[in-house]
């Protein structure tokens, strides 16, 4: 990829990320009730009653956020401080502490659970929130849940965390973060969004038993969660560690590639990054052979043999980091390349060109599932945001 491939590239994903946070301000906003819309459909229709998700507000609090810090543009930080003040006021248990797994669209409180994986969802919007916003009480309540997880969700004798409490922290039987998910106590998934929100707040509070975490993790994944025969994820698992799934996600083990990389360098430990690297280009190397198409597209997953060809948006999104640190730890123009095709793909087939944003996924001839949502409980802008704030960053430093 030539230079000015190059700098065509960053100024085309510019474009696309900020259409897509203008798609966000103008149909996310619920101006009746406050706060954020639960659910749109493709034409950013509102659906009026639908609940409210903590991790679509924690996610939209980073998306505004990130989106101020890269920018400098304060109506982003006017859209993070309504994710903010919705966040607290609302999904805040005042009595127990943590983040409710829900609220109805009045701002009741519909689900009371503790997942493990909201509470860290918490901790990422809340810390970028506090670098955009410079609200010390931000990062006091982003460290005050890390302190929860750390001291209700951290298996101390095996090592790792559990899913999901009650909300007042005791044991619940149905620990599932979705209910396409196995009911089992530890998944590749909570940790993985764990240890993503504990490095962006050490970057905010660099806390030496906070770091001590994060080398715990990043072990966590080496040790137990990467299959090391086959450099994939092992989603499920036993309290003691044994794999209850042989699923594989192609779209988390290419994020997870470069989030595991991205941990080990934050807190500078030069033995786990030269780990990480090593197994992160493993991860993306197997996901191109197995679970990208021929046109630079990634699949969904395989189960018990069985492809699932559908292409969710937020593979495609991480793909593009995961081949882009790649590239940028090995400096072969291959991985470089293959960013251009899977951009290329997202730009043709997975962008709503009539409606904005992108569709929640498409068929692996690129027809789009019209009937999915365009905002909803998983819908968020964090993935397609983050992916192209990424590589628009990394792009710019391989030019300068």
């Amino acid at each position: 990829m030539k230079t000015e491939e190059m700098k065509n590239m960053i100024q085309e994903m510019d474009q696309e990320l900020k259409e897509i946070l203008k798609f966000w301000a103008d149909h996310s906003l619920d101006t009746v009730r406050g706060g954020f819309i639960g659910e749109t459909d493709r034409a950013g229709d509102k659906k009026e009653d639908a609940d409210k998700g903590a991790v679509l507000n924690a996610r939209l609090l980073w998306t505004f956020s990130a989106a101020c810090n890269f920018y400098g543009d304060k109506k982003y930080l006017e859209l993070a401080d309504r994710a903010y003040d919705y966040l607290m006021t609302y999904f805040w248990d005042k009595k127990n502490g943590g983040l409710y797994w829900a609220v109805d669209s009045k701002g009741e409180v519909s689900n009371k659970r503790k997942q493990a994986y909201a509470q860290g969802f918490g901790i990422y919007g809340l810390s970028e929130y506090y670098k955009a916003s410079g609200k010390k009480e931000a990062l006091e309540s982003s460290i005050e849940l890390y302190q929860l997880i750390e001291k209700y969700f951290k298996d101390d004798e095996l090592g790792g965390y559990i899913e999901a409490l009650d909300d007042d922290w005791t044991p619940l039987e149905d620990m599932r973060l979705s209910l396409k998910d196995a009911n089992e106590p530890k998944s590749m998934n909570t940790h993985l969004h764990i240890i993503e929100p504990y490095t962006n707040l050490y970057r905010m509070w660099p806390d030496a038993d906070l770091k001590k975490r994060i080398q715990h993790l990043l072990e966590v994944f080496r040790d137990h969660i990467i299959n090391q025969e086959t450099a994939h994820f092992q989603l499920f698992f036993d309290m003691d560690w044994t794999v209850k799934s042989e699923i594989v996600s192609y779209g988390h083990d290419i994020e997870g590639a470069w989030l595991l990389t991205e941990a080990a360098h934050e807190i500078h430990d030069e033995e786990l990054l030269s780990q990480m690297k090593e197994i992160g280009k493993r991860m993306v190397d197997v996901t191109i052979k197995e679970g990208m198409d021929s046109d630079g597209s990634v699949f969904y997953e395989k189960e018990d043999g069985h492809l699932d060809t559908d292409k969710h948006w937020w593979p495609q999104a991480e793909a593009m980091v995961g081949l882009m640190d790649v590239y940028q730890n090995t400096g072969d123009m291959a991985y470089l390349e293959a960013i251009q095709k899977v951009w290329d793909f997202i730009k043709s087939y997975v962008k709503d060109k009539e409606n904005g944003e992108w569709f929640g996924k498409v068929k692996a001839n690129g027809q789009p599932v019209l009937e999915d949502c365009k905002i909803g409980f998983w819908k968020c802008p964090y993935h397609n945001s983050r992916a192209l704030l990424e590589v628009i960053n990394r792009l710019k430093t391989i030019n300068n």
